[in-house]
């Protein structure tokens, strides 16, 4: 049921003069808490304080302890009026109220659901409404040593094969690390690339009716694979710092890593400089680069991108009327600096507007990425590499969309169950069958 009587006062606000309506204050919860991008944040509240009259107080989150935030949060009937969250929590945190669903799709409608992302919005589907507005996404990479793979006459890395027959190639530690696998149980990263290897292979925990078995052949090449790469890295707790450390350091020919690596490899970003040569501000190491996002193992040869779209979630404690109001600003007249945030990584979920279909798309393409030194991703990549970023969304999957179980796999993937269990099989305290029935017996008892 749409919140009908917010969307005639959402209708009735925006045709009134900012100056003779009551002037609000809102709280955004954002989990880009990065200094720069915490400015651009503030600088866009500050461009719809100019336009509306409310105020936006931006609040930065942590990403590992936005779950356990908002919960508490909402058990105190103290929510801020607006969140921006990842796509594991949209279908949870409607389940559990803490979300406005009917404030969500009044937005999208107002904006136009044919000009978002068919995709995007489909994650978040609830009962016919839309659990949260998409804001944008990001396809997971295979990022690798395109020089090192060329000399050594290897394919890209876009299968399990590949991935395999690099390693066995240019693997030797300590100059050159095969891989750097991420193996550090309790880190969201361990499970976002897990769940790429899975989907690689076509492997899921979820089916249409809720947990399906995990198949043990399928799950043992899954299980065989990840050892693999994970005995090409650096021993040690490993997530993306240390990925990233070493590939920058030119030792490392293959990480998993999100598109916003790609302006620190650029060396745009003081921070995290590239050192694979005396210039941290050199870009060799992204002439060096290439980047897979479709990725397949040999149970699933079409293979596999892993997607992970961002929302701007109503809550049910805000002030809905200026928060959705807020909402559509960042989605429209915003959208521009909305995606100027990060655009690495911030791909547009909506390409255009009723005007120009393509308006947000164009802008897009040439907005500066970087910290310290600022270029457009198109004067620092080839076409080919931007075409391979963007064309990843295109076969991007999640497990349980498909099936309408995204819910109970958030679940799961939050249990952490997947990524503990793994890193067992990887050092050789338990074998593969027991590792499989391990999972299943966990993965089952999760509703």
């Amino acid at each position: 049921m749409k919140s009908q009587m917010v969307h005639l006062g959402l209708a009735a606000a925006l045709v009134l003069p900012a100056t003779i309506l009551q002037a609000d204050t809102i709280r955004f919860w954002t989990t880009e808490e990065q200094p720069e991008r915490l400015a651009r944040q503030e600088a866009l509240a500050q461009k719809f304080n100019a336009a509306t009259g409310h105020e936006v107080e931006v609040i930065p989150v942590s990403e590992t302890d936005l779950g356990t935030r908002a919960t508490a949060a909402f058990a105190a009937g103290d929510l801020p009026d607006v969140i921006y969250h990842t796509l594991q929590y949209a279908l949870p945190w409607a389940e559990a109220g803490i979300l406005d669903t009917g404030a969500a799709t009044d937005v999208v409608e107002d904006l136009g659901a044919d000009t978002f992302a068919p995709g995007a919005l489909a994650m978040a589907d609830f009962e016919g409404d839309y659990a949260s507005v998409p804001v944008d996404g990001w396809t997971q990479m295979v990022v690798y040593r395109a020089d090192l793979f060329e000399g050594a006459g290897l394919e890209p890395p876009s299968s399990y094969d590949n991935v395999l027959a690099a390693v066995e190639a240019l693997h030797n530690p300590p100059e050159m690390y095969g891989f750097v696998a991420a193996t550090k149980v309790d880190e969201n990263f361990m499970s976002q690339v897990l769940e790429h290897v899975f989907l690689a292979n076509g492997v899921s925990p979820v089916g249409d009716d809720g947990f399906q078995e995990l198949d043990e052949a399928a799950t043992t090449e899954v299980l065989d694979f990840y050892k693999a790469i994970a005995e090409a890295s650096p021993p040690g707790e490993l997530y993306w710092d240390q990925s990233r450390t070493l590939y920058f350091s030119g030792n490392a020919a293959m990480i998993i890593w999100s598109p916003f690596i790609l302006d620190e490899l650029a060396g745009l970003r003081d921070s995290a400089p590239p050192t694979i040569n005396d210039d941290p501000t050199s870009s060799e190491l992204a002439s060096k680069t290439g980047i897979v996002t479709n990725f397949s193992g040999p149970s699933n040869p079409d293979g596999a991108a892993w997607a992970d779209i961002r929302y701007l979630g109503i809550t049910s404690d805000a002030n809905t009327n200026v928060a959705m109001e807020f909402v559509e600003f960042s989605m429209s007249e915003g959208y521009t600096e909305t995606l100027a945030i990060a655009p690495e990584g911030k791909f547009p979920v909506r390409n255009g507007n009723a005007d120009n279909p393509t308006a947000y798309a164009e802008a897009w393409a040439t907005l500066d990425m970087g910290v310290d030194r600022r270029a457009p991703l198109g004067d620092l990549y080839a076409q080919e590499m931007i075409d391979e970023i963007v064309g990843g969304l295109d076969v991007a999957q999640r497990w349980g969309v498909a099936e309408g179980q995204l819910a109970l796999s958030s679940r799961m993937i939050n249990s952490q169950v997947i990524n503990r269990i793994v890193r067992q099989y990887i050092d050789g305290e338990v074998d593969a069958p027991t590792a499989v029935a391990n999972l299943n017996a966990e993965l089952g008892a999760i509703e």
